[in-house]
């Protein structure tokens, strides 16, 4: 990882740091610890606030394409969140690679099928949380399609590329009550997220 604010946030961060020193257990093809869990890491740490505040849950993404299905995908979470239970938070697993099967149902609108984890992540609902980090070694390593300007500056911008409308401020408005320093990019912003 590039940029080391980026990653003394993360390392000092009590549950990504512990999720990361544990990700060699995970042993799931492409695996990323991925979007709001760092996001609002960052966004603590820059107003003050307890590390852990307003987080809901942590994502790990994998892409397995040989195994689709939804059964195997709950045996991963449940092998590991026991892996992670002492961190009291809850754990969602995801294999990228069968999100297209239910998409639709779940959001109202399809999608074509991933190509890899990284290529979900560009697809994440902000600019801020397209993000996903793992450690290759002693460094992180970092997918963040967009770049980590957003993410470090507190802005929040909305990624097109496949959420609504709706998601998106749906969104907004869960955490503008719980960061209101943040700045909110409205939907119909013209202005192009940053990539760099």
């Amino acid at each position: 990882m590039s940029d080391t604010r980026l990653q003394a946030i993360v390392r000092a961060h009590p549950v990504l740091s512990t999720v990361l020193d544990r990700f060699a257990a995970v042993g799931l093809p492409d695996a990323w610890l991925v979007a709001g869990a760092i996001a609002q890491g960052v966004w603590n740490a820059a107003t003050g606030r307890a590390p852990t505040y307003g987080l809901k849950d942590i994502d790990i993404v994998y892409f397995d394409g040989a195994d689709l299905s939804a059964e195997t995908e709950a045996m991963h979470e449940a092998r590991l969140r026991a892996l992670f239970a002492d961190l009291a938070v809850k754990l969602d697993v995801k294999n990228e690679a069968r999100v297209h099967l239910w998409y639709a149902d779940a959001f109202g609108n399809g999608l074509e099928p991933y190509r890899s984890s990284e290529d979900a992540i560009g697809t994440f609902p902000t600019t801020a949380t397209s993000i996903g980090i793992r450690p290759p070694g002693d460094a992180l390593g970092l997918c963040a399609p967009f770049g980590v300007d957003d993410l470090l500056a507190g802005v929040v911008r909305p990624n097109k590329r496949q959420v609504t409308q709706a998601v998106y401020e749906k969104k907004v408005a869960r955490w503008r009550a719980l960061w209101p320093e943040l700045t909110y990019i409205p939907w119909d912003q013209t202005q192009p997220p940053s990539t760099t």
